[in-house]
């Protein structure tokens, strides 16, 4: 398992908002199960887009908190269409100046779990994994009431 970095509210967006498309300046050959870890930057002039807006970006909602894991994704693929300056169908989330890292399956987090990041795609602790798939499963296990 992998693990990456990302602002809020662009994090917040893929954990609530439908966002499966993360932007990111390289390609990477990794496909295979993602946590999804909001770091401690804000990308202030994004809280004001209508996309983020559309997504339902509170920043009194749990996952809105900065430094800690908040979903669980699945990296299918990495589209470089845009970068090579052909058209994707990568959707309104695509930057065009981007690799477009294509998430599938994306879990919130039933609550963040607290967690050091790093820029780029990063090995988390082993401990953090288990802590991630410990929620999970308990959190399909035991629907909210």
């Amino acid at each position: 398992m992998q693990a990456i970095s990302v602002q809020q509210p662009w994090a917040f967006a893929i954990a609530r908002g439908g966002k499966t498309v993360s932007n990111q300046e390289a390609p990477t050959a990794y496909r295979g199960p993602l946590l999804v870890h909001a770091s401690m930057r804000v990308d202030l002039r994004a809280c004001d887009s209508p996309l983020i807006q559309a997504a339902g970006w509170d920043p009194r909602d749990p996952l809105a908190t900065l430094g800690a894991v908040i979903a669980v994704a699945r990296l299918d693929d990495v589209c470089s269409a845009a970068v090579n300056g052909e058209p994707c169908d990568c959707g309104s989330w695509a930057d065009p100046s981007s690799y477009h890292w294509r998430l599938a399956d994306i879990r919130a987090l039933p609550r963040p779990i607290v967690a050091l990041g790093r820029p780029g795609l990063w090995q988390p602790q082993p401990t953090l994994v288990a802590d991630v798939e410990l929620m999970v499963s308990s959190s399909s296990t035991h629907p909210p009431s």
